[in-house]
């Protein structure tokens, strides 16, 4: 939100520099980010000044160049050479003069500097209106007023404004800050609370009168829940065109483009108060305006010539031919103000914020009045914010009053009673407060003290105010106001050393992202908001288990995801488009599902490896990674938590062209391989990219938390290599398997060092070579009990797989 200073000081006369202001600000909650100099034109005109054209001839070497001498008010002429047609001698200019910065059209500065043009000095620049921010004309130089001294400065020619705007980080709860009355009226409390007595100055509306009964628009308001509170007034006589400078430099001044001098009173009174309005084209109502909802369906047409399909709880301006608006978020096409406009129907509401709410994003439609009117406005300045629109439109639009305000309000708002413990207030600041200083500070928050005791007061909130409806919200009030810097603290400090399990979560979660940090990996965080269309690149994922939001920010984030898959998948897609293609990351987090026992979190850690295993160099020849390599990362895991004698299974999931998975007994700890063609096509991944995706649920509550200790062997190891030719459909697991079930004890390691498949095999047949790492660790081995292994080993392949050896 941006708070204008200039506007901001016609609500409290207050000379304190900004960043003072901006300081207090912050500290009542209102936490201004930054604070930014605006000027009505760009430069402030800094350096251009009246210049007097003494002497104006023909340029000798170019036709279209006129060498001027200009009187700038010290006395000393100045040579300028010119090209405006328009120049002649006696007549007052703009002239910026040396070092002056200057901007074009594109907001680039240049600065004026001492220069020669076809050979004649030039000590300045004249200047057109579009060249000072003044105007679009560049048909020739400004003639100004021939009473202006020379060297008098053009800022005070023109009435350039400056002007501090904050930049304001409003929080949610505080509705009643949206605007420059409400900042004031915190400001005013900080300000009192700070030793400051300072007025709160409102604009009056005592000037407001009914000029003539002559164009009367009835209202009737069919649904008083979602409109408890509709105003209206008709101006007839208006002439629409653009607003006056002051009107035009406060609206940009927080970023707003006027339009006219309707729509703008509107948008001025919105931000001046916090109260939304809007102007319809009287002509355009026909009959009387009805506050109603209208049947689910309905077509409708708004401002930005977009046919909206309306929900029948969406509230309706309308007249007796149709709609005309949606009440509080955004106007109709045909019935709004243009510049053939004479008389307008002006408008002035409360709206149910949750009604205003459930329409916005439901049309996803976000607009500085829907922005108000969700999170709830006063409704005791309805009547008093249309009619101060109404007198700011006579200023700048001219016409008559030219019916009595209607004012729908048929049950009243109420302030919320609350009584304020004192008792309470010493255990929630930590600290007793002066019951003087209390009863200040609830003044100057416009808090009614209705009864006081002993205990505590009675008090009742204004009804703006609906972030305090408890006492804990009014102790809070308290605080922020009287300073949370203000409040002493004990020096004692007491903490409590608890003894948790070494398997806890977080413990694991640090060792295991250790482990994989060393090994390259880097950790990602991915957002748990997906979109749902990510179901559909597996048939495992079902879109009945999805968790959608109720109010999403976006299509793209509105469902809770069912696997991290896709948004690692997202991350590794954005880092190769950015040329960082070799990836090792690593995720722990959650998916979230609908089932129909109820809704389910589930905990994973997930892996993924894509591009070269190594980093460019010229040590070393660039590999891309593969599925043993993966696989190793996976088993290291596993094995640092202890779990060991896992069994191989098909994967259940259909996101792999090939992948196993770990399991002890039947519950699946982790699944990974190869990440499937037409899912990385769909991210717009051309490489192959490995996933693993652990159940940490599991893994936590099967994993071993004893550390286990094995003395060094004493005797050699011994190592026997095979070369088999098996059928290429033999599997490396089914080897690893068979030679785990023929020994047991003396089996150490078994590893796949070469794979052949080409010229002069057999048809449908492989080669696989096995090193087989054989060791006791009591005594040394014998050549008779090595052969007496490796014989099995060799029968059971022939027997079980139909091996031959090469």
């Amino acid at each position: 939100m941006k708070i204008s200073y200039n506007w901001l000081k016609q609500f409290i006369k207050i000379d304190w520099k900004s960043d003072e202001t901006a300081a207090l600000l912050t500290d009542l909650g209102l936490e201004v980010e930054i604070v930014e100099k605006y000027q009505s034109v760009k430069g402030g005109l800094e350096g251009i000044v009246v210049g007097h054209v003494l002497t104006s001839i023909p340029h000798p070497d170019a036709d279209r160049l006129k060498i001027t001498t200009v009187d700038l008010g010290d006395g000393i002429p100045v040579q300028i050479v010119c090209g405006a047609a328009n120049v002649a001698a006696g007549q007052k200019v703009p002239v910026a003069t040396l070092g002056t910065v200057l901007y074009d059209k594109e907001g680039t500065a240049f600065t004026i500097k001492k220069g020669k043009i076809r050979g004649q000095e030039s000590h300045g620049m004249i200047c057109a209106e579009d060249e000072l921010g003044l105007g679009q004309s560049h048909d020739g130089i400004m003639i100004l007023d021939n009473a202006l001294l020379p060297g008098t400065k053009a800022a005070t020619v023109f009435k350039i404004e400056n002007d501090e705007v904050f930049e304001i980080g409003l929080t949610p709860n505080r509705a009643d800050a949206m605007s420059h009355l409400g900042t004031a009226r915190d400001l005013r409390a900080g300000l009192i609370q700070s030793g400051v007595n300072v007025e709160l100055i409102t604009p009056s509306v005592s000037n407001f009168r009914v000029d003539k009964r002559t164009l009367k628009i009835d209202i009737n308001v069919k649904d008083i829940k979602l409109a408890p509170r509709y105003c209206g007034v008709t101006i007839s006589g208006i002439t629409v065109k653009p607003s006056p400078e002051w009107l035009q430099n406060r609206l940009k001044a927080i970023g707003i483009n006027p339009k006219n001098n309707i729509v703008d009173v509107t948008n001025y009174v919105l931000h001046d108060l916090g109260q939304p309005l809007h102007a319809f084209d009287a002509s355009k109502i026909n009959g009387k305006i009805i506050v109603q909802t209208l049947p689910a369906g309905t077509k409708f047409i708004t401002l930005d010539d977009v046919e909206r399909t309306l929900h029948e709880e969406d509230l309706m301006i309308c007249d007796e031919k149709g709609p005309l608006c949606i009440a509080g978020v955004f106007g109709g096409k045909n019935s709004g103000v243009s510049e053939t406009t004479n008389s307008i129907f002006l408008e002035s509401a409360y709206f149910n914020p949750v009604s205003i709410r459930k329409t916005a994003k439901r049309h996803q439609l976000n607009t500085d009045a829907s922005f108000r009117f969700e999170r709830g406005i006063d409704p005791t300045i309805t009547e008093y914010a249309l009619k101060r629109a109404a007198l700011l439109i006579q200023e700048v639009a001219g016409g008559e009053i030219t019916s009595d305000v209607i004012n729908v309000y048929q049950k009243k708002i109420e302030d919320f009673p609350v009584f304020l413990n004192f008792n309470k207030v010493a255990k929630i600041i930590g600290q007793e407060l002066p019951k003087d200083i209390i009863k200040k500070i609830l003044a100057s928050l416009e808090i009614k003290i209705n009864s006081v005791s002993d205990a505590g007061l009675g008090l009742t909130i204004p009804a703006y105010r609906v972030d305090v409806q408890r006492e804990i919200d009014v102790i809070e009030e308290i605080l922020r106001v009287y300073g949370y810097n203000n409040i002493s603290f004990s020096k004692k400090l007491n903490a409590t050393v608890s003894n948790s399990p070494r398997n806890e979560d977080y413990k694991v979660q640090n060792s295991i992202a250790t482990q994989l940090n060393s090994q390259g990996f880097n950790e990602m965080m991915a957002n748990s908001l997906t979109t749902a269309s990510y179901i559909q690149l597996s048939d495992f994922l079902k879109e009945e288990h999805n968790v959608t939001m109720l109010n999403p920010l976006s299509a793209d984030l509105a469902t809770m995801r069912q696997s991290l898959l896709f948004s690692g998948l997202e991350a590794i897609s954005y880092n190769i488009n950015r040329r960082n293609a070799d990836l090792k990351l690593f995720e722990f987090g959650k998916s979230y599902h609908n089932f129909e026992t109820g809704y389910e979190e589930q905990k994973h850690l997930t892996l993924f490896q894509t591009g070269n295993k190594n980093q460019e160099s010229w040590a070393s020849v660039q590999k891309p990674s593969d599925f043993f390599l993966f696989k190793g990362f996976v088993d290291g895991i596993l094995l640092r938590l202890g779990i060991q004698k896992t069994q191989s299974k098909p994967v259940t999931t259909d996101v792999f062209s090939e992948g196993i998975a770990l399991a002890l007994g039947d519950d699946v700890l982790v699944e990974f391989g190869v990440v499937k063609k037409v899912i990385l096509k769909h991210f717009g991944i051309k490489q192959e990219v490995f996933f693993a995706d652990f159940n940490w649920a599991l893994i936590l509550k099967v994993m071993s938390s004893k550390i286990k200790f094995t003395e060094i062997p004493k005797y050699p190891e011994v190592r026997r290599d095979l070369a088999l030719l098996i059928d290429q459909s033999t599997t490396y697991d089914s080897i690893y398997t068979i030679a785990r079930q023929t020994e047991k004890s003396l089996l150490k390691s078994i590893q796949l060092f070469d794979v052949y498949e080409g010229a002069n095999l057999p048809e449908g047949k492989k080669s696989y070579a096995l090193s087989f790492i054989i060791q006791d660790n009591s005594k040394t081995l014998e050549d008779v009990q090595i052969d007496k292994i490796m014989n099995k080993l060799q029968m059971n392949f022939e027997k079980e797989l139909g091996a031959t050896l090469r």
